[in-house]
């Protein structure tokens, strides 16, 4: 085991050693949920001057000036902030915005993603190389690591349930997720199985095909008010006649949690592995 986090520590630092300089950056854009929750979890929330859209997580980085999308950066609005580094998940796009970053001679570190607890380490670690603060990313790791073999150790045992997880509902259409997602990881990571493994990615799906899966749960996302009219609501899905008649609408098991909670596979994967587990365990017994 010391041998492989030394390992993916090596490749983390040569990863980033491009991009270092003989000045730590001071003024850094960074780009993707989980990248911003992993600068503050690493203590170097000073060191930021503007983040994406999808950073809304510690509440106090929606503060910074937001860039966009991070698949729909603007180059203008991160050129705006004079930024000395561009830390990104990986996916930033367009790929025109990204070339005329690189063309203006910004440094950007594109940290690794993935949906596994081992992606989650080498993300920490990437973004701690990057921010040259390795030792502090070393212990936040293990501490995430720590988290997630307690949830597996009180998992254990438990029946696997199947899981169908929802993105959205818009129309009354179903757009669910399939293989290589991280709704998938997050559902692995809790001890459950995806209810849906015929394609990857997130589709729309059929009423056949979901009572082919005939899922023990429903899963979905919970942003709060009127951002949930997107997702749908627990009443919608018990209510859409595919799943009413699955195992889960039967027994009313729906599970809800915040988006970038559930998907973001940051530093918090540990507590949101937890949380789910714990929820699946209980789905549609107060029913």
């Amino acid at each position: 085991m010391g041998l492989l986090r030394s390992t993916a520590l090596a490749a983390c630092l040569a990863l980033v050693a491009p991009a270092l300089w003989a000045e730590p950056a001071s003024r850094i854009a960074s780009i993707g949920g989980s990248v911003t929750e992993i600068v503050y979890a690493l203590g170097q929330q000073d060191r930021l001057v503007a983040r994406d859209t999808t950073s809304t997580y510690p509440p106090e980085a929606e503060a910074l000036p937001d860039v966009g999308y991070i698949r729909a950066l603007s180059p203008e609005g991160l050129m705006s902030v004079d930024p000395d580094l561009i830390l990104t998940e990986d996916g930033a796009g367009p790929p025109e915005a990204v070339e005329m970053l690189r063309a203006a001679a910004i440094p950007m570190i594109e940290v690794p993603g993935g949906h596994s607890a081992e992606a989650v380490r080498a993300k920490i670690l990437a973004v701690g190389a990057a921010l040259e603060v390795p030792e502090a990313a070393q212990v936040l790791a293990d501490s995430v690591d720590a988290q997630l073999a307690a949830a597996a150790e009180a998992a254990h045992g438990r029946p696997a349930k199947k899981v169908l997880f929802i993105l959205s509902m818009q129309g009354g259409r179903i757009l669910a997720a399939g293989r290589d997602t991280s709704a998938e990881g997050i559902i692995t990571l809790a001890g459950a199985e995806n209810a849906l493994t015929a394609f990857s990615g997130y589709k729309p799906v059929t009423d056949e095909a979901i009572a082919a899966a005939a899922p023990d749960v429903i899963l979905m996302m919970s942003r709060g008010g009127a951002a949930d009219a997107g997702h749908g609501t627990a009443d919608q899905a018990l209510g859409h006649p595919a799943l009413a008649i699955t195992p889960a609408g039967q027994s009313g098991a729906v599970v809800r949690m915040d988006g970038m909670l559930l998907l973001g596979f940051g530093p918090r994967v540990g507590e949101a592995v937890t949380e789910l587990s714990a929820a699946l365990q209980s789905a549609g017994h107060d029913s």
